[in-house]
């Protein structure tokens, strides 16, 4: 692997970086550069990256021995775990500059799209390119990009939050999972994180909310208007918009959930009846059910839809008629590996597990965690005083809250 000469940093977010023994250390979220206000080419110090369970640490440019649209490899695997705190005078390039509008030498003006930066002689690489997207004033058409010199652009530093828009930022994340884009909200400026949560469509917004501190769910969804909140919460997981709520005022609560499309509305309801640490208060009001005289074939289609949290697809729940909870008589469990080793045909009805109580609603945390870890479990359904299903409670709901309250905080260590 060659390093490049001149590499533009939006196409390096999420792109690995590798240790000397090829081994993966983290993935690229920003560049970090040394401001100037003097209009000159700006010094790039090191790159900002995401590694799991630590969250964004600095990595000095001269640790940096190869780097490309596809990699970037470091010299040596020893490197600081310190928790990145930018400091004055540096500036954050995906952060801070891409979608900032600027002024153009012909006396139009633009969107930046794009920074490069370049290896000069001596080793120092310097953001030296701006490429910009000419406004057009149509809403159907789009600029041409230009590629300008750094000096051509000397607008680019200190402008005001309102002149940055969220387009090529958000483009950046379009291959990133929920949690890493819920941490780099977590690092935007407050105006900045409202802009860019108000611009994800309703899907994406939901996934984003849910790997969020409550307090940042909280401020994001009050800084929307109440009809785009009900959708976002409709998009969630029955048991998170629960959980949100839960911080909202009771008169928000009501307010919300009758904004909410009534079937969308009702499981919410439902969860938001129990007291918080029991069964009722984690499970998830929609596992997968099928009713006895599903066969083998039916349930492994139903287990494959790829939108099924893992915790979820390990298993489907067998019972009477009807199936959406609460459903009828709980029968009991096909595991996913218990499927497997089935005929396509075999009824699901003759393969069932009973022989593990299930929980009841008002089963408080403690009591739940022993009972999975004692018999292996990822899952495990919750049944009401009728019998019936009413949810389960999936390992990842149990971790969210064994975990410390704050431990989705950026601030948290």
């Amino acid at each position: 692997m060659t390093t490049a000469t001149r590499v533009y940093v939006a196409r390096l977010a999420g792109i690995a970086v590798f240790d000397p023994n090829g081994d993966q250390v983290g993935r690229v979220r920003d560049v970090l550069a040394r401001a100037r206000t003097d209009g000159q080419p700006c010094r790039v110090i090191g790159i900002i990256a995401e590694i799991p369970a630590v969250r964004r640490i600095f990595i000095p440019m001269g640790r940096v021995t190869a780097m490309d649209a596809d990699a970037v490899v470091l010299s040596t695997g020893t490197i600081s775990l310190r928790r990145f705190e930018k400091r004055p005078g540096e500036l954050l390039v995906l952060e801070e500059l891409l979608d900032r509008r600027v002024d153009l030498p012909d006396g139009k003006y633009g969107t930046v799209v794009d920074i490069g930066m370049e290896r000069e002689r001596t080793g120092d690489w310097m953001l030296a390119r701006v490429a910009v997207r000419e406004h057009t004033g149509r809403l159907t058409r789009r600029g041409h990009i230009q590629q300008l010199g750094w000096t051509d652009v000397p607008d680019l530093i200190g402008g005001v939050p309102e002149e940055q828009g969220t387009a090529s930022l958000l483009a950046t994340m379009d291959n990133m999972r929920a949690a890493d884009v819920a941490n780099v909200l977590q690092d935007l400026d407050e105006t900045r994180r409202f802009a860019v949560a108000a611009a994800f469509n309703d899907e994406r917004l939901a996934d984003v909310l849910q790997e969020l501190p409550e307090h940042d769910q909280v401020e994001i969804l009050t800084a929307l208007d109440k009809e785009r909140a009900a959708d976002v919460l409709e998009e969630m997981d029955p048991d998170d918009a629960a959980d949100l709520l839960h911080e909202l005022p009771r008169s928000d609560q009501a307010e919300l959930l009758d904004l909410m499309e009534p079937d969308e509305a009702h499981p919410v309801r439902q969860l938001l009846r129990y007291l918080p640490g029991t069964a009722g208060s984690l499970m998830t009001s929609e596992p997968i059910v099928l009713t006895p005289d599903a066969t083998v074939a039916e349930a492994l289609a139903r287990i494959r839809e790829p939108q099924l949290p893992p915790a979820v697809a390990a298993q489907v729940f067998v019972c009477r008629s009807p199936m959406q909870t609460p459903t009828g008589k709980y029968l009991g469990v096909a595991h996913f590996q218990s499927l497997l080793r089935e005929p396509p045909a075999e009824l699901v009805g003759g393969i069932v597990d009973n022989d593990i109580d299930p929980l009841s609603p008002d089963i408080t945390t403690p009591e739940i965690t022993r009972r999975m870890a004692t018999y292996n479990l990822v899952a495990m359904p919750v049944v009401d005083d009728a019998g019936r299903l009413v949810g389960a409670v999936t390992v990842d709901d149990l971790l969210d809250h064994l975990l410390p309250q704050d431990w989705r905080d950026r601030g948290h260590d």
